[in-house]
């Protein structure tokens, strides 16, 4: 099996541009821009101002919540930020989340994250330039003295590269994890079951046994919330990064 430096499955190469790779990150990344897609259409089909359907009232709370979430953060007049956040976060959760279905999360590609943190870098260096001009940004890196300079310019580029390793961090040591105690508990269940005498040490030891019910409480927290927490993390940086550059 083909795959890339991050172990992605390579399923094809197109042959323009040098040979592009379709790996699993692209693919599954679609499937999930899709679905959300797809739901959004089916949530807000036939919308009505009285008699509104169960589907109105789910899109209603989800636009109401991720808009409060939004002008909570950055305030009122960022409130357009709302669908590109509300975007990020649904990306996010159900990308990671594909791994409770076996298949390969694109958050555990760090160029997913990398994508989407720099997306995030432009829109800060765009609105601290819209606030200050390009004078006032180029200036700041001179602030408070100019021999600050370098460490400035470090610390930017930092924004991007934290945001990135730390979503794509948690995301692939979970699945590191999980992947430790899977084998742990095979060889725990072969280690102990294979004591019993005769055939049915032999059988039973073949089998891993331990592995039925702990990793599920793992998935509870590794595909679970801990998903939730990182779209959480990440959409709650977001929104900070863009608000507290408007205020330089």
């Amino acid at each position: 099996m083909n795959v890339d430096i991050t172990g992605a499955r390579i399923y094809w190469t197109l042959p323009i541009l040098g040979g592009i790779p379709i790996t699993a990150t692209i693919v599954n990344a679609t499937l999930v821009t899709l679905a959300v897609l797809a739901a959004c259409i089916f949530l807000t089909r036939d919308l009505k101002i009285r008699a509104v359907s169960k589907r109105q009232v789910v899109a209603e709370f989800l636009v109401e919540t991720a808009q409060k979430f939004v002008n909570g953060n950055m305030g009122e007049k960022f409130a357009y930020y709302g669908p590109f956040v509300a975007a990020l976060f649904a990306s996010s959760i159900f990308g990671s989340l594909l791994s409770l279905v076996g298949m390969f999360p694109p958050t555990s590609d760090l160029s997913t994250t990398g994508a989407w943190a720099v997306m995030v870098f432009v829109l800060i260096t765009y609105t601290k330039i819209k606030t200050g001009g390009l004078g006032g940004y180029l200036k700041g890196f001179t602030q408070p003295i100019p021999i600050l300079t370098p460490f400035n310019v470090l610390s930017e580029l930092a924004t991007p590269i934290s945001m990135a390793f730390r979503h794509f961090g948690n995301v692939v040591s979970g699945s590191v994890i999980s992947t430790l105690v899977y084998a742990a508990l095979a060889a725990a269940s072969h280690a102990v079951l294979s004591w019993l005498p005769g055939a049915l040490g032999d059988i039973l030891g073949a089998i891993p046994i331990l592995q039925v019910g702990i990793p599920a409480i793992l998935s509870v927290y590794f595909d679970l919330f801990s998903s939730a927490m990182q779209a959480f993390i990440f959409c709650m940086l977001t929104t900070l990064y863009i608000a507290n550059a408007a205020e330089e």
